[in-house]
């Protein structure tokens, strides 16, 4: 009984340092989605993934189910944590990082994330961007993809703004037509400048 609680035991801890071991891992390796993997990126991470269970392949049963187990309780036990904390989501997830500033390559930025100018660029053209210049803020997320702020005169007219020019044009700069709220300031942070000071001063960043 003893021999069989130790094995637990061992299965347990091998569990857990085999989990940490292969986050780090993937977070080393850069942050890059199934669908944007290389050939050579795919295979790699096949290989670690069987060399990091191969410790815990065992024709015993019992000791093959708690190592299941053990992956499945922690793997809950992180979503928890990270749904919890918005630090310890940071922390295993990285922050989105800064590629386009006011239309200029953060270069220095490109280079931590191992992210060339031509793949970049099929970012953007991906997202029906044409030119760098009529990009504000651009960033790539914790996830590998990318996402985007366009500059003020690249964005697309919004029914709010059309129903202010028309009314101005038919009842005057100085008036509105009947019905019509005036524009109040968005009280929320924006997104991206969220990105550039950190996101500490923003209030009820984990769920409750």
């Amino acid at each position: 009984m003893n021999e069989l609680w130790n094995d637990l035991w061992n299965e347990v801890w091998k569990s857990l340092a085999l989990i940490i071991f292969g986050m780090l891992v993937l977070r080393i390796s850069g942050r890059k989605s199934i669908s944007q993997m290389t050939v050579p990126t795919t295979i790699t991470m096949i290989s670690i993934g069987t060399i990091i269970v191969q410790p815990i392949a065992d024709e015993n049963l019992v000791l093959t189910l708690t190592a299941a187990l053990v992956f499945i309780l922690v793997l809950i036990l992180v979503e928890f944590m990270q749904v919890r904390w918005s630090r310890f989501e940071k922390w295993i997830k990285g922050p989105a990082v800064i590629v386009i500033e006011n239309g200029q390559l953060q270069l220095q930025n490109m280079k931590k994330l191992r992210l060339t100018v031509d793949a970049l660029e099929m970012k953007l053209r991906q997202q029906g961007i044409s030119k760098r210049n009529d990009v504000k803020t651009a960033t790539i997320e914790p996830n590998g993809l990318l996402g985007y702020e366009l500059q003020d005169s690249a964005k697309p007219v919004t029914l709010s703004q059309l129903e202010d020019l028309l009314s101005q044009y038919f009842n005057g700069a100085g008036t509105r037509h009947q019905g019509a709220a005036p524009n109040t300031p968005d009280p929320e942070v924006n997104l991206f400048s969220e990105i550039k000071v950190g996101n500490e001063h923003v209030n009820n960043k984990r769920l409750q």
